[in-house]
């Protein structure tokens, strides 16, 4: 990832990555190890993956504490002797916290804030943390600009925003640094297709790589910022490494700043797909109902982060797309069969 060549005063530095056993937090710990970083890696699997870890199990810089962020203890515990704390740890998922409300507030909320108070006991430096385009809401306006945001839509992006307030409100109180990263559609290698609340674009792989057709919710006709992981890692390691103190306690978008329909987004990965087994390309996809809780369209503005944090996104939505496509076919046809 060219994103880690940057910063090189993370080498020796302490991290945290809670939820490092998941999709964004493995391929944070995969960066941080190789910049010469030590990192503790705090997960409770319901989410993520042990597989996910292998690769560093034997890595005599990395730590695995198997434990969960709504225990205090537990929080304590991982933050010791920590410099810096990446928090990927949440139950992610719109329809998720529609099924279950309880669950997503009690992880996303009160485990947020045993995390950053825990930190803050730790005097840990920084508290750079996951936010979410969801929290826009019911805001129509394109692109979305941090400060102007709409009514949540679902439980999911209530935690998410309420994350925000309380990491404002724990910088001013108790002074510790916190950096929020909205999100926008991630995706990339491990990013896990399988379960009932699998985000779109492993779905689909899984459809095409099986000769299924993928179901499309509404028309087609909806759009996302669809942001590569290679881009996202390079906005963290910005977060924890920026000087500007005028960059600090506030959030920024976190995308490649364009737009792609659902219907698009298939037939991209339904050429990808092709180029190794042509059988796909006949695949069409099904449509079916809009999704409880969507938005019809999302897109970001990056202005503020490319101003404060000198983000600059290096990998666009089509050559994400051709990379990913290449891990999902080596990685998942074998687990299928094929």
């Amino acid at each position: 990832m060219d994103g880690c060549k940057m910063n090189a005063s993370l080498e020796h530095a302490k991290i945290l990555v809670t939820g490092g056993a998941g999709f964004i937090g493995s391929n944070l710990i995969e960066v941080l190890l190789a910049k010469g970083c030590s990192v503790v890696c705090l997960d409770n699997f319901i989410t993520g993956k042990r597989e996910n870890l292998a690769p560093f199990r034997e890595n005599p810089s990395f730590r695995l504490i198997e434990g969960d962020i709504r225990d205090q203890a537990t929080c304590r515990a991982a933050l010791e002797g920590v410099d810096l704390v990446l928090h990927e740890a949440a139950l992610g998922s719109v329809p998720r916290s529609i099924a279950d409300p309880v669950t997503t507030t009690e992880i996303n909320i009160t485990g947020f804030v045993n995390m950053l108070f825990a930190s803050v006991e730790a005097k840990v430096k920084r508290f750079v943390y996951a936010a979410s385009s969801s929290t826009y809401g019911d805001s129509r306006e394109l692109p979305k600009v941090e400060d102007r945001i709409g009514k949540p839509l679902s439980p999911y992006a209530v935690t998410k925003y309420a994350n925000e307030l309380f990491a404002e409100n724990f910088s001013s109180i108790y002074g510790i640094e916190t950096i929020g990263l909205r999100y926008f559609n991630v995706f990339g290698k491990r990013q896990d297709p399988f379960g009932m609340y699998a985000a779109v674009i492993p779905k689909f792989a899984m459809s095409l790589i099986r000769h299924e057709q993928p179901r499309i919710n509404g028309d087609g006709s909806y759009s996302r910022d669809f942001t590569f992981i290679d881009n996202i890692v390079q906005a963290n390691l910005l977060a924890l490494t920026v000087r500007n103190h005028a960059a600090l306690n506030t959030v920024y978008n976190v995308a490649f700043g364009e737009r792609t329909t659902l219907t698009r987004l298939f037939e991209f990965l339904r050429e990808d797909f092709s180029a190794f087994d042509p059988e796909i390309a006949r695949i069409e996809p099904v449509y079916g109902p809009e999704r409880n809780g969507d938005i019809p369209h999302s897109l970001a503005d990056i202005s503020k982060a490319r101003r404060l944090l000198g983000y600059a996104p290096e990998v666009n939505v089509r050559e994400g797309l051709r990379r990913t496509s290449r891990w999902y076919f080596d990685h998942l046809r074998p687990m299928d069969g094929h």
